[in-house]
């Protein structure tokens, strides 16, 4: 049963969240605040964050900032508007995910399970791949890097082990978006983008210069070791 914790400030909305949330099947540790879901994080199993971006005590974005730097947890941000600068910056943060204000619970159940999924949706003839330094181990859904393990979060694993599953084949944004992330192909794919970014972090060793995950500007993404 996953554990998510839920930080949101708005007692009303953070209490019915809870409720739905628990009546699809999560255990959900509730937080008032910045400074209490960063405590809760290092007291309680946490599977996912679902991260209000306006708290009262600290910047959501910072508390994202700070959850992307410590916990390899995926992170769903709760904007009360549509507003691409918020989205912006809260996918520059770090966050895998967003969902605009009012959510209904059965939403927000969706897009929790769409994040956690991490089983490769595509099919593999491997078990183990190796390229050069890095291998991909789909039996044991692990990355190593020179023998060392990546951490990665469910949905950053589930976004390597698609596109690797075809190397060299220009995988469309709003493709991945729709069997990644699990969203409509209409849906931002700044998404795609900022995952993408945050992947190359952990397995490149320059993600200015990426040797495994390589853009087709205007199009989407292609791997295969350069």
């Amino acid at each position: 049963m996953p554990q998510i914790l839920l930080i949101e400030d708005d007692q009303s909305l953070r209490d019915g969240l809870q409720l739905a949330l628990e009546h699809q099947g999560h255990r959900v540790h509730a937080a008032e605040s910045g400074h209490a879901g960063l405590t809760a994080l290092r007291t309680t199993r946490t599977d996912l964050v679902v991260l209000d971006l306006m708290l009262p005590d600290t910047d959501g974005f910072e508390v994202c900032r700070r959850i992307r730097a410590s916990w390899p947890v995926p992170v769903i941000m709760l904007t009360a508007r549509g507003d691409d600068s918020d989205i912006v910056r809260g996918l520059d943060a770090g966050a895998d995910d967003y969902v605009v204000k009012p959510v209904r619970g059965r939403v927000l159940d969706a897009r929790i399970r769409a994040v956690l999924r991490g089983q490769d949706p595509s099919p593999a003839t491997t078990a183990t791949e190796i390229y050069e330094e890095l291998t991909v181990d789909r039996s044991g859904l692990s990355i190593t890097k020179n023998g060392r393990r990546v951490a990665l979060t469910p949905l950053e694993l589930r976004l390597l082990l698609h596109l690797s599953a075809d190397p060299g084949h220009v995988f469309a944004r709003q493709e991945l978006l729709e069997t990644v992330w699990g969203h409509d192909p209409s849906a931002d794919v700044r998404l795609v983008d900022s995952g993408i970014a945050r992947l190359r972090t952990k397995i490149e060793d320059d993600p200015a210069s990426a040797r495994y995950i390589q853009t087709a500007r205007g199009f989407g993404y292609r791997f295969g070791p350069l």
